[in-house]
C-alpha cells in the first residue's frame, strides 16, 4: 500500500474499515502489518484519496 503523506489528514477512516486490523495510525504516517490481504477497501474510502495499490497508478 502505498500512503501520500501530504493528502492523508489522519481521520482514521482506513483504520476503521479494514477487516484485517492490518492498519495503524501514528503520528507520522499511517503503517500496514502483515495482516494486509490488499482487499482495497481502505483505498476506496479514503476520502482524501491518500491511498494507492502498489503497482496502480
Amino acid at each position: 500500500m502505498i500512503v501520500s503523506i501530504e493528502k492523508c489528514m489522519h481521520c482514521g477512516a482506513c483504520v476503521g474499515s479494514c477487516p484485517q486490523n492490518a492498519i495503524f495510525l501514528n503520528e507520522v504516517v499511517l503503517q500496514f502489518n502483515e495482516k494486509c490481504n490488499k482487499c482495497g477497501r481502505c483505498v476506496r474510502l479514503c476520502p482524501a484519496g491518500a491511498l494507492t495499490m502498489e503497482g496502480k497508478k
